[in-house]
C-alpha cells in the first residue's frame, strides 16, 4: 500500500503507483491492470478522484518524467536480489530504497552533493580492516562463469561441516576450470566469505540520439574484502553471459571503489542542455 510522510517530502511506492503516475501526466487513463493501483493512490489522497495529482508529487514527478540522470544500485545478499536508485532531475534529487520481502520503495529527497555518499550507503561500502591471518596472497583470479556456478552449486548443498563444505566446493571447482593453487583455494575462499555482490549502473543522454552508460561490479567477501569483477565486462546485456564466459574478480580496497563509484556520475559538460 502506497504511503507518503509530508513533513520530509518521502514517498512509499512500488513500480505499478510510479507507471500510474506516469499515465497521468500523460493525460491518459491507466490500463485496466493498473485500476487497483489507482484506488490505492486515491485511498492515499496522492491522486484525486478526477486524476487529480497531488501537489506533493509535483518534485518527485518532475524527476522521475524528465531525469537527467538514472542510477541502479542492483545488490545481491542472503535475501536475494534488491533494486535500490538515484533518479536526478533538473530541481530535485531522489534516492529509492527497496526492502526484502517489500514491493514498495521509498522515495526520498536528497541534496546533489550527497550523491556518492547515498551510492555508497546503499552498497555498504565501508572500511575494511583485514587481519593478517585473512590476507590472502592472491590479488587477481581469472576463470569462466562455468566455474564459478559450479562452485556455487557445491556450496549450496552445504552441511553444518564446514570442512566438508570447502572440501565439496574445492572438489567441484577443480573439475570444472583449470585452475590451480592458491588461486583455486583462494576462490573458494571467497565464496564462503561473500557477502554480498552489487552492480551500479549510471546513464543518461549523451550525444543527440545516443545512451552513454556507466558500470561498476563488486563483490564484498567480508573479512577477505572487496573484490572488483571485472570480467564479464560491465554493462553486461541480457543473454550475453555463458558458461564459458570470461570470469576475472581484482582485489580493491573501499577508498578506489570510493573513487570508482565517484567516476561513474557524469560530468556537468556530459549532459545534454550543458554543452553550449
Amino acid at each position: 500500500m502506497p504511503s507518503f510522510d509530508s513533513s520530509r517530502g518521502r514517498f512509499r511506492l512500488a513500480d505499478r503507483h510510479i507507471a500510474v503516475f506516469a499515465h497521468l501526466l500523460d493525460k491518459e487513463t491507466p490500463p485496466a491492470e493498473l485500476f487497483h493501483s489507482l484506488r490505492e493512490l486515491q485511498q492515499t489522497g496522492l491522486v484525486g478522484p478526477e486524476g487529480e495529482l497531488s501537489p506533493l508529487l509535483r518534485d518527485l514527478l518532475t524527476a522521475v518524467a524528465n531525469p537527467l540522470v538514472l542510477i541502479q544500485a542492483e545488490v545481491t545478499g542472503q535475501h536475494g536480489p534488491l533494486t535500490h536508485g538515484v533518479v536526478v532531475g533538473q530541481d530535485a534529487v531522489f534516492s529509492h530504497d527497496g526492502w526484502p520481502g517489500e514491493e514498495e520503495s521509498e522515495y526520498v529527497p536528497i541534496e546533489p552533493s550527497t550523491l556518492v555518499w547515498e551510492l555508497a550507503r546503499k552498497v555498504k561500502l565501508q572500511r575494511v580492516e583485514i587481519e593478517e591471518s585473512e590476507l590472502l596472497d592472491v590479488s587477481e583470479i581469472k576463470t569462466t562463469m562455468g566455474a564459478l556456478d559450479a562452485t556455487f552449486a557445491a556450496l549450496e548443498q552445504a552441511s553444518d561441516d564446514v570442512d566438508a563444505t570447502r572440501t565439496a566446493a574445492l572438489h567441484a571447482l577443480s573439475g570444472a576450470s583449470d585452475l590451480t593453487e592458491p588461486e583455486l583455494s583462494t576462490l573458494v575462499e571467497l565464496t564462503i566469505a561473500l557477502n554480498s555482490t552489487w552492480r551500479i549502473t549510471t546513464a543518461w543522454d549523451g550525444k543527440p540520439g545516443t545512451a552513454s552508460v556507466r558500470s561498476i561490479a563488486v563483490w564484498d567477501c567480508g573479512r577477505h574484502g572487496y573484490w572488483e569483477r571485472v570480467q564479464p565486462q560491465e554493462p553486461i546485456r541480457e543473454g550475453e553471459i555463458g558458461p564459458d564466459s570470461a570470469l576475472q574478480v581484482v582485489r580493491t580496497s573501499a577508498g578506489e571503489l570510493w573513487d570508482k563509484i565517484a567516476d561513474l556520475l557524469p560530468d556537468k559538460e556530459d549532459l545534454v542542455g550543458d554543452n553550449a
